[in-house]
């Protein structure tokens, strides 16, 4: 199950609700036997190590940190409930691919608010990206979210679920069965 929308939508809002994150976790966190994957946590990893340089530089390195432990998780057989960039389709695909192969099946929740909302829990948060990177992020969510409204090519997901900021905030469990 991978949770995506524009930063500031409230994905790691919810996992931190539905699953008692603090938000300075370093690693996944077990819950059961799904592992709970926030990009928070890659980046609190870092931080210790990478604090002196620029945001700029450590991005990339805590990126491709939640990447890798995603991957890592679903490679291993564990049920995922994790944030994404779901702006980034190739990484949704990625995703996909590693669970088919695994047998299982790629599930998305997509935390749709208008770019105004978004970027009032950017800053809500204090960690708001710059004007280029969220109008980045912008374009490509439009696409995204108008083919899972649509019934558009999306990737190989069995399943796809659409939330408002309200609807998120209503959620009680997300259930593997």
């Amino acid at each position: 199950m991978l949770v995506a929308g524009l930063p500031g939508a409230g994905k790691s809002t919810l996992l931190n609700r539905l699953y008692g994150l603090r938000g300075d976790e370093t690693a996944p966190v077990c819950a059961g036997d799904v592992r709970v994957i926030d990009s928070g946590q890659s980046r609190n990893w870092w931080s210790r190590v990478l604090r002196p340089l620029p945001r700029r530089l450590r991005t990339p390195l805590v990126h491709a940190t939640h990447v890798w432990r995603v991957g890592r998780a679903i490679h291993a057989g564990h049920g995922v409930v994790a944030h994404t960039r779901g702006t980034w389709p190739h990484i949704l695909h990625l995703f996909a691919w590693l669970a088919r192969r695994h047998g299982h099946d790629l599930h998305l929740i997509l935390i749709d608010v208008d770019p105004g909302t978004a970027r009032a829990g950017q800053v809500a948060r204090g960690r708001v990206v710059t004007h280029t990177t969220f109008a980045r992020h912008c374009r490509r969510w439009r696409p995204i979210i108008a083919a899972a409204r649509g019934g558009g090519p999306l990737p190989p997901a069995a399943g796809v679920t659409i939330l408002d900021r309200d609807a998120a905030d209503k959620l009680q469990a997300i259930r593997f069965t």
